[in-house]
């Protein structure tokens, strides 16, 4: 089986302006590269778990996504790091439009985009790291069995009672991918 460094996007690969859609939006958190450097030296697949509620509000679409998504993973490669996949879920209970407004089981904290990943790649998730930036990301991470959280606090309400590791910055993770 594989091991996987599952990574939110907004907040953790490029800073979190608010539904970032579009490549003029998109900036890279420091340190994000060498965390991954090290991560795919060591042997996990890069994985990224996104809530995407932009798509299903409406205000930008699927292919949007998919555009920036691309270029994204250019990037990545650029900096000798593949992306093996991006998983997201473009649903939102009460806010979403269209058929994208209902109780989906991929919407962090669910963990069914986590799963569907450990399906995919054949990923052992006991042996898998998840980043994230918001308490659902710790809980999807909890909720589908992975014991190695790490918890980039600071811009949302962190609940104490999640458990995971807590840092300050990205580059900060590395010490704890082993």
């Amino acid at each position: 089986m594989n091991k996987a460094l599952f990574l939110d996007r907004d907040g953790i690969i490029n800073i979190d302006h608010g539904y970032v859609y579009k490549v003029e939006q998109f900036e890279f958190v420091d340190g994000i590269f060498e965390v991954c450097q090290h991560a795919q030296a060591l042997g996990y697949q890069i994985i990224v778990i996104t809530n995407q509620s932009g798509i299903g509000r409406g205000m930008y679409n699927e292919d949007d996504f998919t555009k920036l998504t691309q270029w994204m993973n250019k990037q990545f490669l650029q900096q000798q790091v593949l992306i093996t996949d991006v998983f997201f879920c473009p649903h939102h209970p009460s806010k979403g439009t269209n058929g994208y407004k209902i109780q989906c089981k991929c919407r962090k904290p669910a963990p069914g985009m986590i799963l569907e990943a450990a399906n995919k790649h054949n990923i052992d998730l006991s042996s898998s790291i998840f980043i994230g930036d918001k308490s659902s990301d710790i809980e999807a991470a909890f909720n589908a069995g992975i014991e190695k959280r790490i918890l980039v606090h600071g811009r949302y309400t962190d609940n104490s009672a999640i458990k995971g590791y807590r840092i300050d910055q990205i580059g900060d993770a590395i010490p704890y991918i082993s």
